[in-house]
This record gives C-alpha cells, structure tokens and sequence, in this order.
C-alpha cells in the first residue's frame, strides 16, 4: 500500500508517475517553515560558485587543487546542508539527541533516498560528472566531503589541503541533492518550473537554474505517495510526521 498522506519537508515520487505528479503538497504552508529561506542562501552560494569558474576551470583536472576561497565555499555549502538535515528531522518531530550530528542526519538515507540522487554540472570537462554526493551513505559510510570539512574547520593549517575543489563541490551538489528531496525543482520564487526540462537525458534543472538533478528511481511501490492532492489539501492535516528508526 502507497503513502496516503505526504511527509513534511519530503518529495517523493507519486504511485504511477513522478516527483512532479500532483506536487501542489509541496507549496503548502505546512509542508515546511520558511522553505524560501533556505533557497535564498543556496542561490546566494551558488551565485558565488559560478564566479569561481571564472577563475578555475569545472574540469577533473582541478579537483585536487584547493584554496581559502574554495575553502570558505566548502564551508557555507556544509554549514547549509547541516540545516536542512536538521529542519527535516526537527520538523518531522524527531527524537534523537539534543545536539544533532551526522549520524543523526544519516538516518535521512532511509527516508530520502538521498544516496540515489545524482547532480550534474552543465559544464565540464572530464568523466567526473554527474556526481553523487551521499552515495557512501548506501553502504553505512562516512561521507568524504563532510570529513573534509570537518578536519579542515578544527585544524585548517593541518588539513588545508583537504579544501579541495573536488570536496566543495560535493559539498555543493549535496545541498543541491537535499533541497531537491524536499522541494524537487520548486524554488518558491514568483514563478515555478513545471515543464519538461532534461538538457541531458533523465536530468531536470534544478533548483536555482544551473545545476541538473536526477532523481532516485528505487523507491517501493508502499513508499511512494498516492494521494489526490485537489481533495487532501482541504485536510486539516494534510502531511504525515516521518517515522525514524
């Protein structure tokens, strides 16, 4: 049996479509608190990431080669992907520990599939593109890009050379990854994409225009939505708290 109500701060693919089928859920005011706010510092960093490309070329050549400036990207881009982790889990109710950490943010593995998505850059030159930022998180791993951002915050001069290009941008195209799994490719602005848009394939742009995402595709058929959103959205309580194992 599908979903029959959908999970706060949680886009999911709809019973017999996609993530765009009937996603009106999305722009409701309960589904989550200030979703523009987190948009808005995402569009902000990825304005800055583009300038960076004036300087170093997006290409797997430059990947290792790191700076303060990529390290004060890698920093911004983590310091936003531990806040939507944590407004996913505090709205959703959770009950973990007072002070959350990664392995509490981990558990969004299970609930967003997130180790499936794959983001791309529209400009590169190389194989390493598309990229898959949490896909050690399917095996019950660490993720690099996190690491990197943690050692080079608690001892920079030590670890500087883990700011790298390669882990920024990871960084980035997580945050990419996680606000597609809340909002899929709704950037609450004055109008919203709802058209077919893949330049490459079974990738839609993404949030912010630049970057393209693909969405998982291995959702079970009980954890998929199944719901007439023309009918639910007169609920009271339309949306479901997730369950957190």
């Amino acid at each position: 049996m599908a979903t029959p109500k959908p999970y706060k701060r949680t886009a999911r693919p709809h019973l017999g479509g996609n993530y765009l089928t009937q996603c009106g859920y999305i722009q409701h005011p309960q589904f989550a608190m200030s979703p523009a706010h987190f948009i808005r510092a995402f569009e902000v960093l990825q304005k800055d990431l583009i300038e960076l490309f004036d300087y170093i070329e997006p290409s797997d050549g430059n990947l290792n080669c790191y700076s303060y400036r990529i390290h004060e990207l890698l920093t911004r881009a983590c310091i936003e992907v531990e806040a939507n982790c944590r407004a996913i889990l505090t709205e959703n109710s959770y009950s973990g520990s007072r002070k959350l950490t990664m392995t509490d943010y981990s558990k969004l593995e299970k609930t967003h599939h997130l180790s499936s998505f794959s983001v791309r850059l529209p400009l590169w030159e190389g194989a390493r593109n598309p990229r898959m930022p949490y896909e050690h998180w399917k095996h019950g791993h660490g993720l690099p890009w996190y690491q990197a951002y943690n050692e080079t915050k608690h001892s920079r001069h030590e670890n500087f050379e883990q700011s790298s290009f390669g882990n920024m941008l990871d960084a980035v195209c997580g945050l990419v990854a996680i606000l597609a799994s809340q909002f899929a490719i709704i950037d609450f602005g004055p109008e919203h994409y709802t058209g077919p848009s893949s330049r490459v394939a079974g990738f839609d742009v993404a949030i912010g225009g630049y970057f393209e995402v693909k969405f998982p595709d291995d959702w079970p058929s009980s954890e998929q939505y199944d719901f007439d959103w023309s009918r639910l959205r007169n609920d009271p309580s339309p949306f479901e708290n997730l369950e957190f194992s």
